[in-house]
């Protein structure tokens, strides 16, 4: 393992400083909040002085082509300025930039309407003109690739751990897959949502060591599931165009030894079938690149988690699973 690296913080910092300079001064001059949590920035919802319940749906519009390096010092007065704005969410990447889209909730759903109609194709700087629309507010996605092996209440369990608003559950055999099925997850809300999304696909999820494609619930797909329901032994549905999921590169035999042994521990002791999570959150020049990882083991009560150093070696070997290997084998080794 490398030992000498640069501090996480230090490269990140010097990234569009002039502007997160004049973000701070902008909110401490007007005294707003703003919350960071799991790759959204937040202000409101609800925000000082509301009483009552959250706004009704139909309220909160979705902002794109967001220039990367614009915060809400611009963006909040602006949108502000056709309604009382509920919440404001800013989505965010590690190095401090946005992700290009925010979405802007308004006390009553007249806000949103007037956003719409003043800022879609309104020009935030000269030749940027963004995209303001209805959010469509979906609660509901679907997780495709699950191994055979996976039961509901186990799958639910992990969920609950790593996301937060799940409703419930419900398993499929896999439309586009053989010997796999498919779950779609309902959330509490839209925003539930949308976070278990970006957790699930950037966390590279795992569970059973297959690998799998998290997306939004598509309806035509939702209305096929309906209408099998009373077929759940069922592997395939006739007619299903594939989702596309992209094909693992194989693993070392080394690897896959660790994640298998692992595996069968679990299965042993009874403990569940592990869920991995990881995510890549700093490369340097000699070709190490650092994880930050997250093993869920249903029976354990809480979650392995840690940074490592790997390295990448050779076009069959993926940085995410050298990672989940490293985890695998020190877990292996407190387990015994």
């Amino acid at each position: 393992k490398l030992q000498c690296h640069l501090p996480p913080q230090m490269w990140t910092n010097s990234i569009n400083q002039a502007n997160k300079m004049a973000l701070l001064a902008w909110a401490k001059e007007t005294g707003i909040s703003l919350v960071q949590i799991n790759g959204q920035r937040r202000y409101g919802g609800p925000p000082p002085g509301w009483v009552g319940s959250p706004p009704p749906a139909g309220t909160e519009v979705f902002i794109g082509k967001l220039p990367q390096d614009v915060y809400e010092n611009v963006l909040i007065p602006l949108f502000q300025s056709v309604g009382k704005l509920y919440e404001f969410r800013l989505m965010m990447t590690f190095s401090g930039l946005n992700r290009g889209f925010a979405y802007a909730k308004y006390s009553n759903r007249r806000g949103a309407k007037e956003a719409i109609a003043a800022f879609n194709n309104f020009e935030v700087r000269e030749g940027c003109a963004i995209v303001v629309c209805k959010s469509t507010e979906k609660c509901e996605l679907s997780v495709d690739g699950l191994a055979t092996s996976v039961n509901r209440w186990e799958l639910e369990a992990v969920l609950q751990r790593v996301t937060e608003g799940v409703l419930s559950v419900a398993l499929y055999a896999s439309p586009c897959q053989k010997r796999a099925q498919l779950a779609v997850l309902k959330y509490s809300s839209h925003q539930a949502a949308a976070m278990a999304k970006k957790t699930l696909t950037e966390g590279n999820m795992r569970l059973g060591g297959v690998e799998m494609r998290v997306d939004w619930l598509n309806p035509n797909l939702k209305q096929k599931l309906q209408s099998c329901k009373e077929k759940p032994s069922s592997r395939r549905v006739q007619g299903c165009k594939c989702l596309g999921v992209p094909k693992q590169a194989p693993l070392s035999p080394v690897l896959c030894n660790v994640l298998d042994h692992l595996n069968t521990l679990c299965q042993r002791q009874y403990l569940g079938t592990p869920l991995f999570l990881t995510k890549c959150i700093q490369a340097n020049p000699k070709g190490w690149l650092r994880f930050w990882c997250q093993l869920v083991i249903p029976g354990c009560p809480v979650p392995f988690s840690g940074f490592t150093w790997v390295r990448q070696d050779g076009p069959g070997r993926s940085g995410h699973e050298e990672a989940k290997a490293a985890v695998a084998l020190q877990v292996l080794r407190m387990l015994g």
